[in-house]
């Protein structure tokens, strides 16, 4: 009867493992559902268990504690945005001065010797990047990457184990100055985002055990919702930090890594990004004077184009709107050939250790130095073109210098390198170079065009590689230097003196984004924010749009296909189509139940978990007229927190009374609670005596009696939207309800508080709870029955 009862089962979020096709497979029409999982992370318990445990610590805390909860709040976000910032601040100084030092040294040997100054830069780069991968691969495996896909996932209800340590984000730190210090193709704002991320998980969980860097006083966050907050923080305050925009740190967490937002939150995170531009910008300006060594405009991107084109015409909308389906094209392309070598990199190449990893790093590192080092050298120099009278632009300069017009191999003292302006350079002096204004004719198409083919391919080598890697910058790169061809082709055809190629360069970076990466309203404020110039906010809306739209004609985001390649099964915004029509009981149809009873031995839990991997399991119990009835929940962590103490162990098989409050509370909630990126207690790590196996455990207490149930037949649209909504891990389905004890309808939900600090007034029913009965309201003889009474019965 049980097994006809509870056919339809629980955890349907396994419904989610398997929700897309596998992307390397080219698979699109059939969706199937299964779990889909690499054994690499688990998911997260964003619901609140309420078990008599939580009940009677809510119970003992007043509006006091209530109060100093918030302020706590408000705190570990003072905290974040300082912490983010000094991160960001140190990773930018320690990258400016190591390629301060490498162009310096490169360029006082080159006057004597272009090979020994060749030499020179690749042993550089080489040292740079061997330390980066070392790193990673002997201390730190989960710094690899941006981080954005990870933390995407755990945001979305998704652990991947090791992502949020403490040896994670110093490897992150230090693995991104090696990285892109070393002048690989890629960035460091991917990473900052991650690093922000771990430091706010890591106060969120008090500090680093493992370690011994932890401190009690900041172990306030027991719940996996509360940290969950704390890394939307995070993320928010790396964005900021990266490109000193503060509002687009903002809307980035919102757009693009939560799936849970709400007012208070938002709060939170502004006051992050608002902390972080406040300490960048302390940091800036202490280093103005000299203090940083070779750090100084650069550095952080800001790259000010606010002097440069001044208004557009309705003829250059054409153009533009071009580039924006050139970057949605090459943006979709960028996504399918990362996601292909990618692929090939975790299933056959990345297999075989971590020494192979280190010199796939190492090689890719000396064909990028022998590129953009080699390449300038087969480029002719140009004259230098006609200083204005009011121009600060200098003519030529030295290589590895902030500024235009570098002179690199060129015979003649008033003669530059065009190439080796963008390709000898730093990625951020690259793009201010780019995006100057006032510089026509200083790049050849001949050279913009090499030097697009060779970076994009750069890029799409080193994308996966074992090192921290960001694309933001590399997309910039690739997508201004697209625009600024497109650039100088209007300004040829129109003839007119107002447009400016730095303008194109811009919307070019902006619509490569937007077709990689898929964002669209934090993408524009972020870009707006970083060149400072609010007249080119239509045409940046509308390259955006337009770039989106046809990547996403092609496939997805850039984080959602590596994801997607990692087996982290992401929850999207919207269900797929399919699911209109099927329904709950499909799709648990084949599965089977595992229960236990209410008073369990601990010798057939011990088996259960042994034989199972489910995380979450239906208690039943036996009413009076001899039918099985569902009472809650219990969590598989739970269980064996129980086993491991051993404090409730019971020699009797009788249940204990729950009503009467002769229950001694053995645990606090806390004990419950999983340690942050950790896989926490496992069946092996428990260890019971022959005796402890005889003994019983009464599950009434720890279990969730209210856990999120749907009927069978409701539809799984329904079904996911509520599974993504409140961040779910276990729905139950349930037969057709049998009666109603009641309905609820929003104004039901309507609460009053009078001044009596303890009286709460419901405005439907005028019912009036005091003080010691809060935790009763409505009490009645039907609150007393059991969770799905009425429900669970027998057709």
């Amino acid at each position: 009867m049980l097994s006809n009862h509870l056919q339809n089962g629980i955890e349907t979020a396994k419904l989610v493992w398997s929700r897309l096709p596998n992307s390397e497979e080219g698979e699109a029409e059939e969706v199937t559902y299964g779990r889909k999982s690499e054994g690499t992370s688990e998911s997260l318990d964003y619901e609140v268990i309420e078990n008599y445990a939580y009940r009677e610590e809510q119970a003992q805390r007043g509006k006091l504690y209530v109060g100093y909860y918030v302020v706590v709040k408000w705190f570990f976000a003072l905290l974040i945005g300082i912490g983010t910032g000094l991160a960001a601040v140190f990773i930018n100084i320690a990258v400016e001065n190591f390629a301060g030092w490498k162009f310096a040294a490169t360029f006082s040997i080159i006057q004597k010797s272009y090979l020994a100054g060749f030499l020179v830069y690749i042993l550089i780069n080489l040292a740079l990047v061997f330390s980066s991968v070392f790193i990673v691969t002997q201390f730190a495996p989960a710094a690899a990457g941006s981080g954005i896909p990870e933390i995407k996932g755990y945001l979305n209800g998704v652990d991947t184990h090791g992502i949020l340590l403490f040896r994670t984000l110093v490897g992150k730190i230090f693995g991104s100055i090696g990285s892109v210090g070393g002048g690989l193709a890629l960035g460091k704002e991917g990473p900052l985002v991650h690093t922000g991320a771990c430091i706010a998980s890591l106060l969120g969980q008090g500090g680093s055990t493992k370690y011994h860097l932890s401190s009690r006083w900041l172990q306030v966050f027991t719940s996996d919702r509360d940290r969950r907050d704390l890394v939307t923080c995070g993320c928010a305050a790396g964005v900021a930090a990266a490109f000193r925009a503060p509002v687009g740190g903002v809307l980035f967490a919102l757009e693009e890594v939560t799936s849970w937002w709400r007012s208070q939150l938002m709060w939170r995170v502004f006051f992050t990004s608002a902390v972080v531009a406040v300490v960048v910008r302390t940091a800036m300006g202490w280093c103005k004077s000299g203090k940083c060594g070779h750090f100084g405009s650069g550095g952080f991107i800001i790259w000010d184009i606010s002097g440069g084109q001044d208004d557009y015409s309705f003829e250059e909308l054409l153009p533009m709107a071009i580039i924006g389906v050139i970057g949605g094209l090459l943006g979709a392309l960028f996504n399918q050939l990362t996601l292909y070598i990618s692929y090939w990199r975790r299933t056959y190449l990345h297999k075989k250790g971590n020494r192979v990893k280190i010199i796939e790093a190492c090689l890719i590192s000396l064909i990028t130095s022998a590129i953009s080092f080699g390449l300038p050298l087969l480029r002719k120099c140009s004259p230098c073109p006609e200083a204005e009278a009011n121009s600060d632009i200098e003519c030529p300069r030295p290589p590895g210098m902030y500024g235009n017009y570098v002179n690199f191999y060129c015979s003649k003292d008033k003669e530059y390198n065009d190439l080796a302006t963008i390709f000898f350079n730093t990625q951020d002096d690259a793009i201010r170079n780019l995006f100057s204004a006032k510089t026509f004719h200083e790049y050849s198409a001949q050279s913009l065009l090499t030097f697009l083919v060779m970076f994009y391919t750069l890029a799409v080598v080193t994308f996966g590689t074992a090192v921290p890697a960001g694309q933001f910058v590399p997309g910039i790169m690739i997508g201004s230097t697209y625009g600024r061809l497109v650039g100088m082709f209007v300004v040829n055809f129109y003839k007119k003196l107002n447009i400016e190629e730095g303008t194109y360069a811009l919307l070019g970076a902006a619509s490569f984004l937007g077709g990689s990466m898929r964002i669209t309203v934090s993408l524009c404020v972020i870009m707006v924010e970083i060149t400072n110039n609010l007249k080119l906010l239509p045409l940046i809306m509308l390259v955006l749009l337009i770039s989106k739209a046809v990547g996403d004609a092609f496939n997805e985001g850039l984080y959602e296909e590596q994801a997607s390649l990692r087996r982290i099964p992401l929850l999207d915004s919207k269900p797929k189509y399919q699911m209109r029509k099927m329904t709950a009981k499909e799709v648990c149809r084949n599965q089977k139940v595992v229960y236990f009873p209410r008073v369990v031995k601990v010798a057939d839990v011990v088996s259960i978990l042994r034989t199972n991997k489910h995380n979450g399991f239906p208690v039943v119990e036996q009413a009076r007229n001899g039918e099985a009835i569902v009472i809650g929940l219990v969590l598989r962590s739970h269980l064996l927190v129980l086993l491991q103490s051993k404090l409730d162990f019971q020699h009797s098989p009788l249940p204990c009374d729950l009503g009467g409050g002769s229950i001694p509370i053995r645990h606090n909630f806390s004990e419950f609670v999983k340690p942050v990126s950790s896989k926490g207690l496992s069946i092996e790590d428990i260890h019971l005596s022959s005796d402890d196996l005889e003994m019983y455990i009464d599950l009434a207490p720890f279990l969730n009696p209210s856990p999120y149930i749907v009927p069978e037949d409701m539809s799984l649209t329904k079904v996911y939207n509520l599974f993504r909504q409140l961040g779910l891990r276990h729905i139950f389905v349930v037969p057709r309800a049998s009666r109603v004890i009641g309905l609820i309808t929003r104004k039901d939900l309507l609460v009053e508080e009078n001044e009596e600090s303890d009286t709460v007034e419901l405005q439907s029913t005028s019912v009036r709870v005091h003080g010691p009965d809060k935790r009763g309201v409505a009490r009645n003889t039907d609150a007393e029955q059991p969770l799905l009474d009425g429900l669970l019965v027998q057709r």
